[in-house]
């Protein structure tokens, strides 16, 4: 007797709704992988934007009027380049802070297909014009700030959105583990990113901003074609998807869904917001710090050019992926999201301090990325989940986007001030810098010990 083959009677075995739940999970997957493709860059460029003039060889047809200088781009060639590259990301992580405690807001209201997609292709401009500066020669510092902070507002697109998307189509049994390993997207985003980056960063650095910014903005062409942000927006005639809840929307006809958006106000009150989002500050503010400087200082401590910094600072994001994954399955298996977190970060503080007595570069990358960003992808993904969907609710499943970006945008504050103050405290010395980091570590500790203490007492997060 004739039986199927068994790669098809394993595809045969999922039902539709399965291969639809896939299907977002991948789409969600590429889309903020895009996003943080196209924000890694800036780290790979800095060490290209001022070297060390004297190593390198100059054309002999060149007019050097400053040996010192002559190969560093303006106005980066300055000693003060330091703190000129901390404005830089600021312009960025700033705007992103802001426009996130609006994006939410917007996302609940509008139609995440169309929001999620606008705000790639924008992406994309305002990436690509940044490395556009190259070809342009342009030498102004003001031109790149006001590049950053626009890419910085519509970059606050995305992290709602596909929150959102996720969250709607997955329950709470394995949220842990599944969004543990779908937000390994930021880490293969920075790891392509740095690698993208690092193929032109010595020869064309306006092609490391170039080729991210086009990569993310045919993504948003994808996501206007095939994204479906609920079950509830499908309607099913043979095989033919039709977005019927789209016509609805419009005449006040949703389907399935006759719930107000929640208030930023009364996002703030579901038990858990608060705590969390100021643990995620001090995390974000440790990991954005890695994400922005470490690229240099790979550059300047291990003497390594600026491609073979950019490749080795990727370690640090293989960690992130192992270590999302991990504080997923932990945080599912036992039943504690606050714990996980806390666990993770009281032996990330040591690990960091390794950093200072000049550890094995290689298992230092990997280690702090596990233990950094472990706790980071748990509360941005699963924890804003459980907290968007919390039982004080009553079903109301409009609340997840504002959630999320109230705990995202809060959390980008420390991103924003990890940079700046690495900018600053950098001249110093770099072992200042990590003894910043240190304390940021503890905060975090000490803050997500409070929500601890709430968790046990089954307010947060019932299982």
């Amino acid at each position: 007797m004739r039986s199927l083959a068994p790669g098809i009677k394993l595809i045969t075995s999922f039902s539709r709704d399965s291969w639809y739940r896939f299907f977002i999970l991948l789409l969600t997957f590429v889309f903020y992988t895009t996003y943080h493709l196209s924000r890694k860059p800036i780290s790979i460029v800095k060490s290209q934007l001022h070297r060390n003039c004297s190593n390198v060889i100059h054309p002999a047809d060149l007019n050097i009027t400053d040996n010192d200088t002559w190969c560093d781009w303006a106005p980066f060639d300055q000693n003060n380049y330091r703190n000129l590259f901390g404005v830089l990301d600021n312009c960025f992580l700033v705007a992103y802070a802001i426009g996130m405690f609006f994006s939410g807001i917007f996302g609940e209201r509008l139609p995440l297909r169309y929001y999620l997609s606008s705000g790639m292709i924008l992406s994309g401009i305002f990436t690509a014009l940044f490395g556009l500066g190259f070809y342009w020669q342009i030498h102004s510092l003001w031109y790149y700030c006001l590049v950053q902070a626009l890419n910085g507002l519509v970059q606050t697109t995305g992290w709602p959105a596909v929150v959102a998307c996720v969250g709607n189509w997955f329950g709470k049994g394995k949220r842990g583990l599944i969004m543990g390993v779908w937000n390994s997207h930021t880490s293969v985003g920075n790891i392509l990113g740095s690698l993208i980056a690092g193929v032109y960063v010595s020869s064309a650095w306006g092609l490391s901003f170039i080729v991210p910014g086009i990569i993310i903005a045919v993504a948003g062409v994808i996501c206007f074609l095939f994204l479906v942000e609920s079950k509830s927006h499908l309607r099913l005639e043979g095989n033919v998807l039709l977005y019927a809840s789209e016509i609805f929307h419009y005449f006040n006809l949703e389907m399935g869904d006759h719930t107000e958006a929640i208030s930023f106000c009364g996002a703030l009150r579901i038990p858990g917001v608060v705590e969390f989002s100021l643990c995620l500050l001090f995390a974000k503010l440790v990991s954005y710090t890695f994400l922005y400087w470490l690229p240099l200082y790979i550059a300047n401590v291990a003497h390594f050019d600026p491609k073979e910094a950019g490749d080795l600072s990727t370690l640090f994001d293989v960690g992130g992926i192992v270590g999302g994954i991990l504080a997923g399955l932990i945080s599912d298996y036992s039943g504690g999201r606050a714990t996980t977190c806390c666990a993770m970060l009281i032996i990330a503080a040591p690990m960091v301090t390794l950093w200072t007595i000049k550890f094995t570069l290689g298992s230092m990358l990997l280690w702090c990325g596990a233990l950094v960003n472990g706790p980071y992808a748990l509360i941005t993904t699963a924890v804003s989940a459980d907290l968007g969907t919390h039982e004080c609710l009553r079903g109301n499943s409009r609340a997840l986007s504002t959630v999320t970006a109230i705990i995202d945008g809060t959390g980008s504050i420390g991103a924003a001030v990890g940079p700046l103050l690495a900018g600053l405290i950098s001249p110093t010395g770099w072992n200042n810098v990590f003894y910043m980091l240190i304390a940021a570590d503890v905060l975090a500790c000490l803050v997500r010990l409070k929500a601890d203490r709430t968790e046990h007492a089954n307010v947060i997060l019932n299982y």
